[in-house]
């Protein structure tokens, strides 16, 4: 009599052991498509600040005193060190301090993808059509988060570009202070997809 394989449950199904999470890498938990929309909208906004900075003008732009925002910046900072520090106290205190479970790229992860299958109604599931709605804006949000970063990379070389953006004039100073903003705002919208999303 022929042995009946034993079926394991996937990694990102609800309830899975962190004992068996743990000894997973991070790569083995994200999810193909998910991973590859986000990074295609950085790709593609790569492109586009390619493109602004081929077109950029001969002619250099003044520094406006104070257009840096360095003190909005700092506080932000500082709401984001505070920010994550409760969240991945939360995360350990959940999952354990051991658990492989992912948390920054857990938006990317197999079970967000699981997640997002359901609230379309694949895999036999019933669609949920008013979640899925409300969670459009917020998932449009953190796309483009992914975009305007790619922007950044390419576009920011123009000086005029950087010349009064928060952060600037100088390239390192806005790309540090826009990666922050764009950080905070994709963190946001990954907690309300969060809420949203069927479990």
């Amino acid at each position: 009599m022929q042995k009946t394989p034993e079926i394991r449950p996937s990694a990102s199904a609800p309830g899975y052991g962190t004992d068996q999470v743990s000894s997973m890498t991070v790569a083995s938990q994200l999810s193909g498509p998910l991973t590859a929309l986000v990074s295609s909208a950085f790709v593609s906004g790569m492109t586009y600040g390619l493109l602004q900075f081929l077109q950029r003008t001969p002619s250099r732009g003044q520094h406006v005193a104070g257009t840096a925002a360095w003190g909005q910046q700092l506080a932000l900072a500082l709401a984001a060190i505070v920010i994550l520090s409760v969240a991945r106290a939360r995360h350990r205190r959940k999952f354990g301090p051991r658990s492989g479970r992912l948390w920054l790229l857990a938006p990317l992860g197999r079970h967000a993808a699981l997640r997002v299958a359901r609230a379309l109604g694949f895999g036999g599931e019933r669609a949920r059509a008013g979640r899925v709605l409300l969670a459009l804006p917020a998932a449009a949000l953190y796309v483009f988060c992914f975009w305007r970063a790619g922007v950044q990379v390419t576009a920011g070389l123009d000086p005029n570009f950087t010349a009064n953006a928060w952060g600037g004039p100088s390239y390192a100073g806005a790309m540090a202070c826009h990666y922050l903003d764009l950080f905070l705002l994709a963190a946001g919208a990954a907690w309300l997809m969060d809420h949203i999303l069927p479990a």
